[in-house]
């Protein structure tokens, strides 16, 4: 279901993105609201569920992780039947950072982040390709970073 969200809301929203450690009344200073007013904006948001939760974004290079895979995964004739079962199994890889189903060629694509090639050859023979009903894995091995994000373009 779409919020409905006002300017104020959007302006909130843009700052707690860039950074969610501010206080409310650090963003209520820089929205124009007073303390209570943006507090109780912020409670709505998250009490609505357009603010899912607030984390911690980790440099994945500076704790070793420098290999970032996507990898497009086809199951079987057998292994489409079974789509919750390959995204259950997804779920409990920690190396799967996001999975997506696709419609095409190929039914998933997965983003993956290792220590290096050797990890990603590792998770390869001793965990993803032993998911049962896959067909196929295209691994693409990103060479650099042009742009990364998880702010979403509030556009209002």
């Amino acid at each position: 279901m779409l919020v409905a969200l006002d300017a104020y809301d959007r302006r909130i929203l843009a700052l707690l993105q860039e950074d969610a450690s501010l206080s409310s009344a650090e963003i209520a200073e820089q929205v124009g609201l007073s303390q209570s007013p943006c507090w109780r904006r912020i409670q709505r948001l998250k009490e609505e569920g357009v603010i899912r939760r607030q984390v911690t974004l980790l440099d994945r290079k500076k704790i070793g992780l420098n290999t970032q895979i996507f990898a497009e995964v086809k199951l079987n004739a057998h292994g489409r039947s079974n789509l919750t079962e390959f995204a259950e199994a997804m779920r409990e890889f920690p190396e799967v950072l996001e999975c997506f189903v696709l419609m095409g060629a190929v039914d998933f694509l997965l983003r993956i982040v290792t220590q290096d090639i050797e990890a990603y050859e590792r998770f390869f023979f001793e965990k993803l390709s032993l998911v049962p009903g896959i067909q196929e894995v295209n691994s693409i091995v990103a060479l650099s970073e042009i742009k990364s994000t998880t702010s979403l373009p509030l556009l209002g």
